[in-house]
């Protein structure tokens, strides 16, 4: 699965972080959520506009 067709940057969107196309969830934020231990249930229960495969391709994501 290509993340570019998943995660944009653009400049007038969270000043160009890296996001969840058609959102302005942030990888970072999606990657400190998981860090902190919550489940992806969770994530994806407060994050409705995101789904199971955008979760991936997060934790697929270059840093």
């Amino acid at each position: 699965m290509d993340w570019r067709e998943h995660i944009v940057s653009d400049k007038g969107v969270l000043l160009g972080k890296p996001v969840i196309k058609g959102t302005r969830i942030s990888v970072e934020l999606i990657l400190e959520l998981m860090a902190q231990g919550w489940t992806e249930e969770q994530i994806l229960d407060s994050y409705p506009s995101i789904n199971a495969t955008h979760l991936s391709v997060v934790r697929s994501y270059p840093q």
